[in-house]
C-alpha cells in the first residue's frame, strides 16, 4: 500500500528517538522536568502540592500548561491544512518544533522553566500531529500506550496467527526501542555537551521534515 511518509513506521521510529532524547535532555540539564511525560510531571505536582511546597509545585504546572497549548496549536494548524499548498501541514508542525529547539540551545540555565515550557509545547504538537503508523494508533513522545498496544497485538498473533498482528506488535516495540535508545543517547550527550545538545534532535527533525517531501 502506498502511504504518505507521516504514516510510515520509519518516521515514527525517528520521532520516537527524538521524543526520548528530549525527555533525557530536559530532565538532566533543565531542572529535572520531563518534556514529554506529563503524567510524571502531574505526579510530582501532586506530591509537592500536598507537601505544601507550592513553589516547587508551580515548577511542574508550567510544562503541563504548555503541553495543553501545544495540542491546541497543532489542532488549529490541522484544521487549516487546506491553506498550505506547498507544505504538508505536519511539516509546518515540525518547522515550529525545530525553531523552538534551536532557540532553546542558546537560552541560559537560569531560564530553565521557560525552556521546559517551550519543549513541552512543541512535543505536544508532535504527539498530536503524528498519531498512526500503518493505521496503528501510537505516540512518539511516550511509551505506556505503545507498550499496551504492542503487547495486545502480539497476544493476538499468538492466539490467531495473523501476520498483521505480528507486524503491528513488532512495530510498536520498535518504536519503544527507539524511544529508549534516544533517551540513553540523549543522556550521554547531554552530560558531555550540555544545553546545546538539543541541536541534535533539531537536526533529526530537519531530516524528518525533508523526508516528507517524498512518498513511499
Amino acid at each position: 500500500m502506498r502511504r504518505h511518509i507521516p504514516e510510515t513506521l520509519h518516521l515514527g521510529m525517528l520521532l520516537a528517538a527524538v521524543g526520548g532524547f528530549l525527555d533525557a535532555y530536559t530532565y538532566l540539564s533543565r531542572g529535572k522536568v520531563f518534556a514529554n511525560a506529563q503524567t510524571g510531571n502531574l505526579v510530582l505536582l501532586g506530591i509537592r502540592a500536598f507537601e505544601g511546597d507550592w513553589q516547587t509545585a508551580l515548577h511542574y504546572v508550567v510544562p503541563v500548561c504548555a503541553f495543553v497549548l501545544g495540542v491546541v496549536l497543532a489542532e488549529s494548524i490541522r484544521f487549516r491544512r487546506d491553506r498550505f499548498m506547498t507544505l504538508h501541514w505536519r511539516q509546518l508542525v515540525l518547522g515550529v518544533e525545530i525553531i523552538v529547539l534551536v532557540a532553546a540551545a542558546f537560552v541560559p540555565e537560569q531560564f530553565n522553566d521557560m525552556v521546559n515550557a517551550a519543549v513541552s509545547f512543541v512535543c505536544a504538537m508532535q504527539v498530536n500531529s503524528f498519531r498512526t503508523f500503518e493505521d496503528n494508533p501510537y505516540a512518539t513522545t511516550m511509551c505506556t500506550g505503545n507498550l499496551r498496544s504492542g503487547t495486545v497485538q502480539l497476544w493476538r498473533y499468538f492466539k490467531h496467527r495473523e501476520k498483521e498482528n505480528l507486524r503491528s506488535g513488532l512495530g510498536y516495540f520498535a518504536v519503544i526501542l527507539c524511544f529508549v535508545s534516544g533517551a540513553g543517547i540523549g543522556a550521554l550527550l547531554t552530560e558531555n555537551i550540555g544545553i546545546k545538545t538539543v541541536l541534535i534532535p533539531a537536526a533529526l527533525l530537519i531530516v524528518a521534515a525533508l523526508a516528507m517531501f517524498e512518498r513511499r
